[in-house]
């Protein structure tokens, strides 16, 4: 790749705003749901899937139905973006964990974090 390229691609990329919201993580084996807020709906799910796959997550009940159901049986899904515009962080942090609450009373979901 050249080097004009790579300046290309990581200007490009450096443009590309966040996008907060809350997901969740279910398991279709068992039906069990986690739910959580993040700052970036588009990068959550490979970090989350990174350490299951190493056996590490920090919330041993996700873990454990990782492992006895395997990777095939869970899916992530984005079930709201936060508009972020014209919000300061603090404002943001709250709207955030407010409909984190939300959604985890709406679904039965406990936090994807231990």
């Amino acid at each position: 790749m050249s080097r004009e390229r790579r300046k290309a691609l990581l200007a490009a990329y450096r443009e590309i705003k966040p996008r907060p919201g809350v997901f969740a993580v279910r398991c279709t084996a068992t039906g069990q749901v986690w739910a959580q807020s993040t700052p970036n709906l588009d990068t959550r799910q490979n970090g989350i899937w990174f350490t299951l796959r190493q056996g590490g997550h920090p919330n041993r009940a996700l873990q454990a139905e990782w492992t006895a159901h395997g990777e095939a049986a869970f899916v992530f899904e984005a079930l709201e973006a936060v508009d972020a515009a014209d919000l300061s962080a603090w404002e943001l942090t709250s709207r955030l964990q407010a409909r984190e609450r939300h959604w985890r009373e709406v679904l039965g979901a406990t936090a994807v974090t231990g």
